[in-house]
């Protein structure tokens, strides 16, 4: 009421200044209740690869804590294939309100921009980064009868027999580590793309195909289990969880240094306010379970937004010189 008597009173030049003054004075305090609300109904995370996958295991873990610190479902919504394709165009279109989320890694924000011509989506400007979460080595398994026991073997071998062995892959970083090892080793080894890791594995332990670098997460049980033999972890130092297992620089290749990172992103024009308080939601709900990551083979890594995008541009940055010197040419 009180407006509405001054607003009578005002005429032409003043009524425009104080509508003007009103509107400023008003917008601040609508994000800022738009943002205490937040989260206030459902929230989507979208997984860019399969179920089982790392990235869905780093989702699903964190899924519970949110749920409990803010009172709001999480749904988790697998949309793996094609590279990771389909999630990031299905996130890039949502609305920029918070409530549509995706747990991805450096495949789709970082290595595919030098692996294809053309992409369905702009790993930049068709997203806001809010997190990296975690980051993770490789290992390298093959089945437990394979005919060689460290990575000095499995090269001799590759050698003596052109073609006759696979490696699977079923992410980015994992194919570029099958063909670093190819290019360091001089060995001719087939490529075999799968949708997602657990699908990679699957086949492998099927005798399908001969060898993959896969994330530490997913293998790891299988290795534990006796299920697989693993022949080297990737990064440049032995891992807590596996300190048996020797690196790829122990064995010969010390250029050899393959990892991938797993964030969180939102959808272009998501104000400000909403990240922040989504990166805070994530990391409180990494830290209340801190020991489940570092158990399935990950490294807990927590940014600012400002940092992850940073880390983004390094990795896009190191994954095309990457390409390069291994003679991949984009598809």
């Amino acid at each position: 009421m009180m407006i509405g008597n001054t607003l009578r009173r005002c005429s032409g030049g003043r009524l425009a200044a104080l509508i003007g003054a009103l509107g400023i004075g008003m917008l601040p305090m609508a994000a800022l209740a738009q943002t205490e609300a937040y989260p206030n109904r459902s929230v989507r995370f979208v997984i860019s690869f399969p179920a089982g996958s790392a990235t869905d295991q780093v989702a699903r873990l964190i899924a519970p804590h949110f749920t409990k610190a803010t009172g709001q479902t999480v749904v988790v919504d697998n949309r793996g294939g094609a590279a990771g394709f389909i999630a990031c165009e299905a996130v890039a279109k949502a609305p920029p309100d918070g409530y549509t989320v995706l747990f991805t890694t450096g495949t789709t924000h970082a290595a595919n921009p030098a692996l294809f011509k053309k992409l369905p989506y702009d790993p930049v400007k068709d997203f806001t980064p809010v997190t990296a979460l975690s980051m993770n080595d490789f290992v390298l398994v093959v089945l437990p009868g394979f005919p060689a026991n460290s990575v000095s073997e499995l090269a001799t071998l590759a050698r003596a027999n052109p073609g006759k062995y696979s490696f699977a892959s079923g992410n980015a970083p994992s194919r570029i580590g099958g063909e670093m090892f190819k290019m360091m080793s001089g060995t001719n080894i087939l490529h075999v793309p799968y949708r997602g890791a657990p699908q990679a594995l699957a086949d492998l332990l099927g005798g399908q195909v001969s060898m993959i670098f896969s994330d530490l997460r997913t293998a790891m049980p299988q290795v534990m289990g006796g299920k697989l033999k693993a022949l080297a972890v990737t990064g440049r130092k032995r891992l807590p969880i596996a300190p048996g297992i020797p690196t790829m620089v122990e064995q010969g290749y010390p250029d050899y240094d393959l990892f991938n990172w797993v964030g969180a992103y939102l959808p272009a024009r998501t104000p400000p306010e909403i990240v922040n308080k989504l990166n805070a939601l994530l990391h409180a709900a990494v830290r209340a379970d801190s020991a489940a990551h570092e158990n399935t083979g990950g490294t807990i890594r927590l940014t600012t937004p400002e940092e992850f995008a940073k880390i983004q541009a390094a990795d896009t940055a190191m994954w095309a010189r990457v390409t390069r010197a291994a003679g991949m040419e984009p598809e």
